[in-house]
């Protein structure tokens, strides 16, 4: 529970919650840094992670079936810890060039006005030793894995690029996310076969299709700003149509997502996760009203917790591969 009588200081951003861990307890000069990183927003670390690790479960070897031991199993726990720190440094990295490069732009939203460049607290020269020292710290993290996962994993640096400009020429900028965001689906497989296959390129494909929903989602909050600005979206390009656009997306994420289940020969009880997943999603899409901005941001947010169900999912049909 956080301490009513902490307040935090002046130079928090605006969107981030009010409790947030680092507002209250982190060393005063390391704040701007981690709010530039956004490490006070969470939600951005696991959504990045979760196809990771969708993925190096779903390559995980099946299982005989259930016992009071695999209750307690959790496949490749020394691969999953290093892309849990992977995708913390490397989200921090896609932030950070994300908010250089918008720098000009975040200054004209009120939303976003308050983020540590356009607020004065960081530099843009500071900002860019930053951006290369994390880069660092996420080669490092990368060459731990065999040589076709470091080379997989340095293919993602052209989306990771691109995807900043996205919205300054197309109204589907949600889909380049989904490209760039979802690369641990494919990276995750890598870093325990040594290699690709079907499941890991149909789960990529579902991640891109639920991106493009929860993205659609989050897009609303900013929607006026945006089309004062010239910006680009799918909140804006779909309207008042976003609902069936959504159940569509959702519905083909869910449908890849089955269908790489299949491809990897896992037990039937993840069909039965993914229905409850499949639930979950479509009451995002009931509970999104476009024009209330705390209801967008809340639903968004919620897909941390399908990612939850996703690889609990995964992870019942893979050790009880050997039910009937």
């Amino acid at each position: 529970m956080t301490d009513p009588h902490r307040q935090p200081n002046d130079s928090r951003v605006a969107d981030a919650a009010f409790d947030n861990w680092v507002d209250f307890y982190a060393p005063e000069k390391t704040k701007p840094y981690l709010r530039l990183m956004r490490a006070d927003r969470p939600i951005g670390t696991w959504l990045l992670l979760w196809p990771c690790l969708w993925s190096i479960a779903l390559a995980a070897p099946l299982g005989e079936g259930w016992s009071v031991l695999s209750l307690l199993y959790l496949p490749e726990p020394g691969t999953m810890l290093l892309f849990a720190l992977g995708a913390f440094v490397m989200r921090g990295a896609g932030c950070t060039i994300n908010d250089i490069i918008d720098h000009e732009f975040d200054a004209k939203v009120a939303r976003t006005r308050s983020r540590p460049i356009p607020s004065g607290a960081v530099s843009l020269r500071q900002a860019w030793l930053f951006l290369i020292t994390l880069c660092l710290v996420g080669l490092l993290i990368l060459v731990q894995f065999n040589i076709f996962t470091i080379l997989l994993g340095a293919a993602s640096l052209l989306l990771v690029g691109l995807y900043p400009f996205a919205k300054r020429f197309t109204y589907w900028p949600q889909v380049m996310l989904g490209l760039t965001f979802n690369w641990g689906a494919l990276l995750g497989w890598a870093a325990v076969a040594g290699n690709l296959s079907l499941p890991p390129v149909l789960l990529y494909i579902g991640c891109i299709c639920w991106t493009i929903g929860y993205d659609t989602i989050y897009a609303h909050q900013d929607k006026e700003d945006d089309a004062l600005l010239g910006l680009k979206s799918t909140a804006l390009r779909f309207g008042d149509n976003t609902k069936p656009w959504l159940f569509g997306f959702y519905g083909a994420a869910l449908l890849f997502f089955g269908l790489a289940g299949m491809a990897a020969a896992i037990g039937w009880i993840f069909y039965l996760g993914l229905a409850i997943g499949g639930w979950h999603l479509m009451r995002q899409v009931t509970r999104t009203k476009i024009d209330d901005a705390a209801r967008c941001l809340a639903v968004f947010k919620s897909n941390r917790d399908f990612g939850v169900i996703l690889f609990a999912s995964i992870l019942a049909g893979t050790l009880g591969s050997g039910l009937h």
